[in-house]
């Protein structure tokens, strides 16, 4: 298998900063079911949900590769961008301080409280952390899958480097869990989330441009201009925001 990596390089950087995010997020729930309810059937639940999402990514993934090339990327390209988008514009109005920072600490504590009103389990399995840690690791696993599948269906050989970041995420977050027993709040999780978000927009833009048969100048050098691109723009709505919150807070502080 021949990987081009100037196309896979940023593929596999995009995938694991999408999956580093979504898998801290996971986490956070993980190890609040865990320190509640247990770790037996909260680590259960995950490595269930993970198991499934595995089968997700070798069903989709070679199934992506029976359709025009030109077809995925165009529709695949499309739900990128979209996708990408929300992610940069949350990212956005919290640099700008429109909306509340993500702080997994308040996750954690809010989690814990909520799992403490179910009550102790009386021995035997229990549902409760089982059911919570799964549908948390597909919560967040589902994201990560479409991520990889999207990035690896942009083009030929794409998929293994694509599932690598994510897996080196995955383990990474697993060794870091295991390590700290709590959540991972020093990460720059809103900074990863603004980076991701112009990643997934620029390979989104990229790819329905390729699916819609245009030569970007350069090919996929491309890449990196339209990156450069969304991160100019990106910062330059970020000073916008933050004059119109600026502008907005001085009536009310003048009366």
């Amino acid at each position: 298998m021949t990987v081009d990596w100037l196309h896979a390089g940023p593929s596999m950087l995009a995938a694991f900063l999408a999956s580093l995010v979504e898998f801290v997020e996971a986490l956070t729930v993980v190890l609040a079911v865990g320190t509640v309810r247990g770790w037996r059937d909260a680590l259960g639940g995950s490595a269930a949900a993970l198991l499934t999402l595995l089968v997700m990514i070798a069903v989709l993934g070679p199934a992506l590769t029976r359709i025009p090339l030109e077809s995925v990327q165009l529709f695949v390209g499309a739900l990128l961008l979209l996708f990408g988008m929300r992610w940069l514009r949350k990212a956005i109005l919290r640099a700008a301080s429109i909306i509340a920072l993500h702080d997994e600490a308040e996750a954690f504590a809010k989690e814990t409280a909520n799992l403490r009103r179910h009550g102790a389990t009386q021995g035997g399995w229990d549902k409760v952390a089982f059911t919570a840690s799964f549908k948390i690791t597909m919560l967040e696993g589902i994201e990560v899958v479409f991520i990889v599948v999207a990035i690896g269906a942009g083009g030929a050989n794409l998929l293994f480097p694509a599932s690598l970041g994510a897996l080196a995420a995955l383990v990474l977050v697993v060794a870091l869990g295991v390590a700290v027993h709590r959540p991972l709040a020093t990460i720059p999780e809103n900074t990863l989330k603004f980076m991701v978000g112009v990643l997934l927009s620029a390979f989104g833009t990229f790819w329905v441009g390729e699916g819609l048969g245009i030569n970007w100048p350069g090919e996929d050098w491309s890449i990196l201009a339209l990156i450069a691109a969304f991160l100019v723009i990106a910062w330059i709505a970020v000073t916008l925001c933050r004059r119109v919150r600026a502008s907005a807070s001085m009536p009310a502080q003048a009366s």
